[in-house]
């Protein structure tokens, strides 16, 4: 594939609900966007739907805690295409439960997908955005990293983690060109949040003052601002996108 001077983005967790906003946008803007997935059957299909929708999008496969796989997919990419310019760390799994009843696999599969994936996907990206003087890295949080949520310790420490990472890793970076930011939604209507009962998403949506769930598009919509030229003076920030449910 002829990268044309475009530059390329990776989306991991592309399949979930704003992961697919975030792809279908970015190609919108005119960007090369790499589709990352875990799942081949479930990629396969969600590829051939967004295909009759106009989304011709290169996948690309690897587990984002496997420090190896991840190396393996960022060569792929390389050599398929061209240098990762763009990198939006979306991937992320919860594993509730009250923390005197959670397993040491729940806390590390959890802090392994979610946070320790940021550090593979980043430092694979890092060299050649370094070199070319360019990049942007933006790591999709929670409103659960600001204000914890019961049966979350494993997943709010993780996204709570991530924005650490943010701030070093852009202020390591901000004199080459690169910038790195935190975005942090809150309840969005995916498939996963609608899938809920209604009885129960009406008790989310009430605890929300805008008064309605987030749409997948509003997460992608910020995104698209913080990966272009124009926002070259934002980084080491955190995005709240919660309809005001939590303020700080």
């Amino acid at each position: 594939m002829d990268k044309d001077n475009k530059k390329v983005a990776l989306v991991t967790g592309s399949t979930g609900g704003i992961g697919t906003a975030i792809c279908k946008k970015l190609h919108d803007e005119g960007y090369i966007v790499v589709a990352h997935y875990r799942n081949r059957e479930k990629a396969e299909e969600w590829s051939t739907k967004l295909k009759k929708e106009g989304y011709k999008l290169p996948l690309a496969m690897a587990d984002v805690s496997d420090f190896d796989e991840v190396e393996k997919m960022f060569e792929d990419i390389k050599n398929g295409i061209g240098n990762v310019d763009i990198l939006i760390n979306n991937a992320g799994i919860t594993q509730d439960t009250s923390f005197r009843k959670m397993s040491l696999k729940q806390w590390k599969s959890v802090i392994d997908v979610n946070l320790t994936s940021v550090f593979n996907c980043c430092r694979h990206a890092i060299n050649p955005m370094l070199e070319n003087s360019f990049g942007r890295i933006i790591n999709i949080s929670s409103v659960n990293a600001q204000r914890g949520q019961f049966g979350q310790v494993n997943y709010s420490a993780a996204k709570a983690g991530m924005h650490g990472f943010t701030k070093s890793l852009a202020m390591e970076t901000a004199k080459k060109g690169i910038t790195v930011n935190t975005v942090s939604p809150g309840y969005v209507a995916t498939e996963m949040v609608m899938a809920v009962p209604e009885n129960i998403r009406n008790q989310i949506i009430a605890q929300i003052p805008v008064g309605r769930l987030g749409t997948p598009e509003e997460i992608a919509d910020i995104i698209t601002y913080l990966v272009s030229d124009k926002a070259g003076f934002v980084t080491g920030a955190n995005f709240a996108i919660n309809g005001g449910q939590h303020v700080y």
